[in-house]
């Protein structure tokens, strides 16, 4: 079963304990998955309605007299006044066209509507929980929907997914170890890639002076790296000064092999 999966089937065991939670989980679970306030809500449909949202739906309804008659009169701004509605609303929302994109490869929430007053509601309530939602038009639904993680995290919280949060934030986590480890992986291998290629060139520069003008045209300390730069061509910088009689340090042997390449680069012009 897909994360979105999982989530849902959390959220069917959430049952308001308030009616009017339960009117406005129902509202959710009806008006965002059919035609909205438009049809009749007698007429739900087994064939219309997924299964997930057919079972809640009817779980709820059982659960509270004249709910049909009470949600299609109301305004639904009546019906979603208190924060605990509000979650309600949009848990039932989500358990009808939400979808939210596994934490391990992508960050995604999304609740899909062919009401754009629905949608324009669902924005308005979850800005109320301080959760930044977009709806943007695709085909004949409008799509709200959340990119942020923080506030995916939170849509999740509120809904009373918590098992589901806690997943995600562990996914989250691993994700953002991985990527950290590639991150230094990639920059270990660059530098290595850095280190071979200047060392590359540092050879190529000491065959140079050894056959053209020979190394007895270059000071005793220039003479000294070169022999040690050969002697060694996989070795660090700070390596190479350790091998040196004195030893020195990294910026000394850098200062050494860079006259070493002004000088064969002068050989080369």
């Amino acid at each position: 079963m897909s994360f979105s999966g999982e989530v849902k089937e959390e959220l069917l065991n959430v049952i308001p304990h308030e009616d009017h939670c339960k009117k406005a989980e129902y509202l959710g679970l009806y008006s965002f998955y059919n035609k909205g306030p438009r049809e009749e809500l007698e007429n739900l449909d087994e064939n219309v309605l997924n299964n997930n949202a057919l079972r809640k739906c009817f779980t709820i309804r059982n659960k509270t007299i004249n709910m049909v008659t009470t949600v299609k009169n109301d305004s639904p701004l009546d019906i979603v006044k208190k924060p605990c509605c509000k979650k309600s609303f949009l848990r039932g929302a989500f358990i009808s066209s939400g979808f939210i994109g596994d934490p391990a490869r992508s960050y995604q929430f999304e609740i899909l509507s062919e009401s754009e007053d629905y949608a324009r509601l669902l924005i308005l309530i979850l800005g109320e929980f301080a959760i930044n939602a977009k709806v943007h038009k695709r085909g004949k639904y409008y799509v709200v929907y959340v990119k942020e993680v923080e506030s995916i995290m939170d849509c999740l919280n509120i809904m009373g997914a918590h098992k589901s949060m806690m997943e995600f934030a562990n996914a989250r986590i691993l994700k953002d170890v991985r990527n950290d480890v590639n991150r230094r992986n990639n920059c270990d291998m660059a530098n290595i890639s850095k280190a071979v290629n200047a060392a590359s060139k540092q050879i190529d520069d000491i065959e140079l002076i050894r056959s053209t003008v020979g190394f007895e045209s270059l000071s005793e300390a220039l003479r000294e790296i070169c022999v040690v730069r050969l002697n060694y061509p996989e070795s660090s910088l700070a390596e190479l000064g350790s091998y040196l009689n004195p030893p020195i340090g990294k910026s000394g042997v850098n200062h050494r092999l860079r006259k070493i390449s002004e000088f064969a680069d002068s050989l080369r012009k």
